[in-house]
């Protein structure tokens, strides 16, 4: 089916429609427990001028505590540190989990911003209720990662395209062996400074397509994030990594015959007559924040916008015949990330010459631009932290 976006103008407050002085209530209800060993000044710079994905974590963490009947409890931010838990906690034997991934990204004038965070707030609240959790307030959410952004503010990066990767998590903390909803949970933000995606510039990836394994289906969690998800696709990774390529690609669970995500991203293709099409939501894909984004600035760029099941069969035919221009795959961590090669067991097919394509890098750039302040952010996404 053809969607016009439903993104709206940007209103007088922001996309959350919280005033900046509600942020400040919302952050004024985080305890801050000050850490007694911070990170050395030299140390933390060190850190700053070669971040690594995940790998190094700023000194403190958000965290709320939840318990059946009491509800939400002790708002904190406190020392980043080991997380003490029983061999019999509930998420190690059940995987009740679900998380979130979002950046900080640090503007010419030093201020501070995140990119969309109510959508990451409602997509939470949409994983804790497929998973029977706790739904999470947005207020909480955005307040959480506000008062740690503050915390540790000298952790955000200002390097080109540099960041602070934020993780909200929750998970089931109750003591416990049994297969019920848990009675107790923790809530919490990481955060951990990170670098350009691409060391040296984009550069197109290598797609395996999977036939034999799926990574979601009809009323699973594919819609949810979950670490399940993710531990599903992992198997089929290492095979595709095993074949040469960078990234494995999954078809639908029913047929077997449609385009859905990749492990960790959706997907987009751009046709010869310029239209942009996604698979659509069914239930079994994740809907992504920058995913819709991209719907809505590519119908910015006056293109028709299509969000349908495609069939891998006509992906492979319109790369052999030239009706399919571009590829691409998008997510909070690369933004988009274009797709040099699409292969499965009866195809292989360079995308555009192996070249990343126009339109996939204009809204590349256009999305990265209104995420560090150097565009304007004329759909109202952005929201400061500090």
């Amino acid at each position: 089916m053809t969607t016009s976006s439903t993104t709206s103008s940007a209103p007088s407050t922001d996309a959350s429609g919280i005033l900046p002085a509600e942020l400040e209530d919302l952050v004024a209800l985080f305890d801050v427990r000050a850490t007694d060993s911070p990170t050395p000044d030299a140390e933390r710079e060190a850190a700053l001028q070669a971040p690594k994905f995940g790998t190094v974590f700023s000194d403190h963490m958000a965290r709320i505590s939840w318990r059946q009947g009491d509800g939400w409890l002790d708002r904190r931010i406190e020392k980043y540190g080991p997380l003490q838990i029983d061999p019999a906690t509930a998420v190690l034997h059940y995987a009740q989990e679900i998380f979130e991934g979002m950046k900080a990204y640090k503007h010419d004038d030093g201020s501070v911003w995140t990119f969309r965070p109510d959508a990451n707030a409602a997509r939470f609240a949409r994983s804790a209720h497929r998973l029977a959790l706790p739904s999470l307030s947005v207020d909480d959410f955005i307040g959480s990662i506000a008062a740690l952004v503050r915390t540790d503010l000298d952790w955000v990066p200002s390097g080109e395209d540099s960041s602070l990767y934020l993780r909200p998590f929750m998970f089931a903390s109750e003591t416990f062996l049994g297969v019920r909803p848990a009675a107790e949970v923790e809530y919490l933000v990481i955060a951990s400074p990170v670098g350009p995606y691409f060391a040296g510039g984009v550069k197109p990836v290598s797609i395996w397509v999977s036939e034999d394994y799926h990574r979601s289906g009809p009323g699973v969690t594919g819609d949810a994030k979950c670490g399940g998800n993710y531990a599903a696709s992992l198997l089929p990774q290492m095979i595709a990594q095993e074949q040469g390529f960078d990234q494995v690609c999954f078809l639908d669970a029913t047929t077997n015959t449609y385009l859905e995500e990749l492990g960790g991203m959706n997907v987009f293709v751009v046709m010869a007559d310029g239209s942009v099409h996604t698979p659509e939501l069914t239930g079994s894909i994740l809907e992504g924040v920058t995913r819709s984004s991209i719907l809505q600035l590519a119908a910015d760029h006056g293109r028709d916008v299509v969000e349908r099941r495609i069939p891998i069969s006509e992906i492979a035919a319109g790369l052999a015949d030239g009706s399919v221009a571009e590829m691409f795959a998008c997510g909070t961590a690369a933004v988009i990330t274009p797709v040099g090669r699409l292969a499965g067991s009866s195809f292989d097919h360079q995308v555009g010459g192996g070249e990343p394509g126009e339109l996939t890098m204009a809204i590349r750039s256009e999305l990265t631009d209104i995420q560090y302040g150097r565009a304007a952010d004329r759909h109202g996404w952005m929201r400061r932290l500090a």
